[in-house]
């Protein structure tokens, strides 16, 4: 929360009245002062994670609150199903990294056995069905990573035929050259 104090406390107190209500357990202010303190370690402990053969990766999304139990279902079953083989089940965890009054963006963090032969076709892959699942379910494109190179088949079906109308109506007029980011965010 930010604000004035008053206003801090008002809602703080409203969030943690639905909060148990809801059959939540405070667990103090350890565990987010750890988060604090380790939140830059995690690049480093993905390269630790990698060089031991696992592929690891991380996707988001925003959708409604009333989408947003769909969009989380559909996006774990859509990884797990592209990314679990005989013997092997990836690890598919997520949190809600913001909320707003009308919905929340989730954060997914995916652990899977990675394939040596092929790594990038296997999250390719992956993140292709976890992105049409998302979408099918009411899920954004995108909350905060931005739409580029990796998000491009899909920018269409986002903001449709008018929205990429405009946008390159817009590139066009700011871009005439086309020397910014050329290929990164229109469809062909």
């Amino acid at each position: 929360w930010e604000g004035l104090p008053t206003i801090v406390r008002a809602r703080r107190s409203a969030a943690y009245s639905v909060l148990r209500d809801g059959g939540a357990v405070r667990l103090g202010r350890r565990v987010g002062e750890s988060w604090v303190h380790h939140r830059f370690a995690a690049p480093y402990l993905r390269d630790r994670l990698l060089d031991t053969g696992l592929l690891v990766e991380t996707l988001e999304t925003a959708a409604t609150w009333t989408a947003l139990p769909a969009v989380y279902d559909a996006v774990r079953k859509a990884l797990r199903g592209a990314l679990t083989a005989p013997g092997r089940r990836p690890l598919v965890m997520t949190h809600v990294s913001h909320g707003y009054p009308t919905g929340a963006s989730l954060y997914v963090t995916v652990l899977a056995d990675r394939d040596d032969d092929l790594p990038i076709q296997q999250w390719l892959t992956a993140k292709r069905a976890a992105t049409d699942a998302l979408l099918a379910a009411g899920g954004t494109l995108t909350h905060h990573h931005a739409v580029g190179v990796d998000h491009r088949p899909w920018l269409a079906q986002e903001v449709g035929p008018l929205g990429v109308d405009v946008l390159r109506t817009v590139k066009q007029r700011l871009d005439p050259q086309g020397i910014c980011n050329p290929g990164v965010l229109l469809p062909d």
